[in-house]
Formats: structure tokens, sequence, C-alpha cells
């Protein structure tokens, strides 16, 4: 791991989301979600997955943001080329997913916000061999939005020594 630090807070139970960022940039990275409900998309991923509404040029495109660099154009698609959220788990048209950056303070808070809105949208949370907890959301346009908030490591502990042996520098970590 390098000196960089950027918008995601480093791992810590009690860490704090940066909350979400409003500003203008030049985008390094966006995902683009075609979707046959332009107004119903838009209201899932406001309300639930927590995104502020950027901008919109109406029939066109809703740019969303949620933290820095968590960006996500909503298109208008042609109907019946999108695909529909299904049961807990279902995959989305693709089979594809987007992964976005979370604090585990949230995890179980906007999952019960995108239940509330579509029941049976959502994973419960699984712990995952690279240190974090994630939880998956098929949204309603079938686009899989994996939660991951990173835990903290002990750099002489277990977790530390299975990242270490996969070539993952562990910061602070004593002569293993």
């Amino acid at each position: 791991m390098n000196e960089f630090h950027g918008s995601v807070p480093m791992p810590a139970v009690d860490a704090v989301s940066p909350g979400n960022y409003l500003g203008f940039y030049g985008m390094p990275m966006f995902l683009i979600v075609p979707t046959a409900d332009l107004e119903a998309s838009t209201d899932f991923w406001l309300r639930g997955l927590g995104f502020d509404n950027l901008f919109s040029i109406p029939g066109q495109v809703v740019h969303l943001r949620r933290w820095a660099f968590q960006d996500v154009l909503l298109r208008p698609a042609t109907p019946g080329t999108v695909g529909a959220a299904g049961a807990s788990g279902a995959a989305g048209i693709s089979g594809a997913s987007i992964s976005f950056s979370c604090v585990r303070g949230e995890l179980d808070e906007i999952r019960q916000r995108c239940e509330e809105i579509t029941p049976g949208c959502t994973t419960e949370p699984e712990l995952m061999p690279w240190n974090s907890i994630e939880a998956t959301v098929v949204t309603p346009d079938g686009t899989n939005v994996v939660l991951t908030a990173a835990l903290p490591i002990d750099p002489d502990g277990g977790v530390a020594d299975r990242l270490a042996a996969a070539g993952i520098a562990i910061p602070g970590r004593t002569g293993k």
C-alpha cells in the first residue's frame, strides 16, 4: 500500500462516510445504466442507494453521484432491452456488477431503504476473503450494485497473514 489518501475513509470500525460530493470534476470513470423507466430508476438510486441528482436533462440523462468518483448516468432504454430485478441475489441483465465503497455503519441502512422500495432486492452482508463486508442490491433496471465496506486489519493478525501470503503489503506489519 502507499500513502495516497482519496475520498474513501481508512478502514475502521467507526469509520465515517465522507458524505455525498456535488462538485464538478473531470470524471475518471462512470457507469451508464440503461433503464426502461427513468423515473423509477432515479427514485430507487436516490431514496434507496442514497445518491444525489447532480443534474438531469429531461428524457435523456440523469447524472447521479454519491461520494466523489461514484458517478452513475441513467439513460433511457428501449422497453424490452432491460432486465427487471428479481429475487434476492438475482443477476442483473448482464450478470456484471459495480461496487461502491461505503462504511460499515451505512450498509444496513442502505439495504433497509432498498428493501422498503423493492422487497427481495438485497443480499445479506457477507464477510469476504479480501477483508470487507459486502451486500448486493439489484436495482429495478437490473444493475447489480455491490456495497462494500472495508474492515480494519490487525497488521500482525490472521487476516494480515492471509493477505500477505497473497502478495499484498500490509502497513505496520512486523517481522513476519
